[in-house]
């Protein structure tokens, strides 16, 4: 599995393209925009994107989805509970907790880390989560709009999130800390102590 993290926009917000490196499918996540930089990138690995993902409602994260799904032709999809965020005529396949993303001989599986939104989710497969707002190297995402909650993001990142294997990748869903990824090991010694 071969992964392009992508900083786009002044919202510095990492837009990933995961592919398949033995078939070339792949999936988008948070195509926010900077479709210059996108296209480059899935040219350079002649890559068929099969499914767009959003990994929650904000506009920060979605305000490319109908750009990248013209570009792609792919499906977008979001969590049920995030879609009213969506703005714009069109539709997307709703996601849930357990979903399983087939891409190639890849897969992401979903799951359902609320407390940024109630619909958040994170992505993990092939030895990487791709966490969103949810977590961040440094920090999380906020809890003080909308349908945001301490305790849930709180729960989604120790139970969920720091639940998975320590050499797990964290891949974000923005560029707010001194360094682009980080592990599950080294947001345990933030988290657990």
């Amino acid at each position: 599995m071969i992964v392009e993290q992508i900083l786009v926009t002044p919202m510095v917000v990492f837009c990933y393209l995961v592919v398949d490196d033995a078939t070339g499918e792949a999936v988008l996540i948070d195509p926010a925009g900077d479709f210059d930089k996108i296209t480059e990138k899935i040219n350079s690995h002649e890559a068929k994107v099969k499914y767009i993902v959003n990994t929650h409602g904000h506009p920060d994260h979605t305000s490319g989805n109908v750009q990248a799904m013209k570009l792609t032709g792919a499906d977008l999809m979001i969590h049920e509970k995030d879609l009213f965020m969506l703005r714009g005529n069109y539709s997307a396949v709703l996601l849930k907790d357990g979903d399983v993303l087939t891409f190639g001989k890849a897969n992401l599986n979903v799951i359902h880390t609320p407390g940024h939104s109630g619909g958040g989710i994170c992505l993990y497969g092939g030895g990487c989560v791709f966490t969103g707002d949810t977590l961040f190297t440094e920090g999380m995402g906020r809890t003080d709009l909308g349908d945001a909650s301490y305790g849930l993001i709180m729960d989604s990142i120790i139970n969920k999130i720091l639940a998975l294997p320590d050499d797990t990748i964290i891949y974000p869903g923005h560029h707010y800390g001194r360094k682009p990824v980080s592990t599950v090991a080294e947001q345990k010694r933030i988290y657990m102590r």
